[in-house]
């Protein structure tokens, strides 16, 4: 099913969602209860979700007695590990009422590039969406190492959209769109639409900031875009704040056209795309 706009996220088959750390934790983890109420809104009208949730070592921090996100590995996995714990609890806790589980899917980046790994997980993948299971998927932090860490979410998030076919992947974000430079810049316009194969060169996205609980930013929701529009899939990018809105496709955000004739994807499933 390829999606051209927004108005067909509502009857999507499949949807990848991408959730940041900086929308989850801290003062904003009583943000979960909304955002899993727009899944399961999406999921009762019969879509597929898969949902990508960073925040494992944001949700871990306070638990370590941690007031900024730690700099070194062990520490970082240290976090991880017990916030991974609480945020698979909260998820459950927050889907109960709607009767629905959720299965935890940790990745590493050597996953999805080893071919029997990665058939592995696709598999099981498909099986929990079969057995309308909700996926919550998150890279393995507690094993991955500074060499092969798929380096933010948004790139996790559309890996996992090409690995089960979706036919589109949400990212959202602190900011309702992106712009042609920082918001915060004069001369700022919001971004509505990119159509497959648009030249973005001329546009200020950033680099990929780390503020006190996450990575990430507007240059890795961009290039996560492109790979997965390139493989076929549409892309929207928002704020989580409007994530009603977005999985009932409501004028909001950026769209990513996607591909028209996307290629065949390669032995590690990816699609090589432009830099934007």
């Amino acid at each position: 099913m390829t999606l051209q706009d927004r108005a067909g996220l509502a009857g999507a088959r499949r949807v990848v969602v991408k959730v940041g750390s900086s929308s989850i934790s801290g003062e904003n983890a009583g943000k979960i209860g909304p955002i899993v109420d727009a899944l399961a809104e999406a999921h009762a009208r019969g879509t597929e979700v898969v949902l990508v949730s960073s925040g494992a070592i944001a949700t871990g921090m306070p638990f370590l007695l941690l007031d900024a996100r730690p700099s070194d590995l062990a520490t970082q996995q240290a976090a991880a590990a017990v916030g991974q714990n609480v945020l698979i609890y909260r998820y459950q806790e927050a889907l109960r009422p709607f009767e629905i589980v959720a299965g935890q899917v940790l990745l590493t980046a050597g996953d999805l590039e080893n071919p029997t790994h990665r058939s592995n997980a696709r598999r099981a993948m498909e099986r929990l969406l079969g057995l309308r299971i909700l996926p919550i998927v998150n890279e393995n932090d507690t094993v991955a190492t500074h060499e092969i860490r798929f380096g933010d979410n948004d790139r996790l998030a559309a890996l996992v959209a090409q690995l089960i076919g979706a036919d589109a992947l949400v990212l959202l974000s602190d900011i309702e769109t992106l712009y042609t430079r920082p918001p915060d810049e004069p001369g700022a316009v919001p971004i509505t639409r990119v159509d497959f194969g648009d030249d973005l060169a001329g546009y200020q996205f950033g680099s990929v900031v780390v503020n006190s609980v996450g990575t990430g930013g507007a240059a890795t929701k961009v290039s996560a875009a492109r790979l997965a529009s390139a493989a076929g899939i549409a892309v929207l990018v928002t704020s989580a704040d409007l994530v009603h809105a977005a999985l009932r496709g409501d004028e909001v955000g950026t769209w990513f056209a996607p591909n028209p004739h996307p290629a065949a994807p390669s032995i590690t499933g990816s699609v090589r795309v432009p830099e934007a």
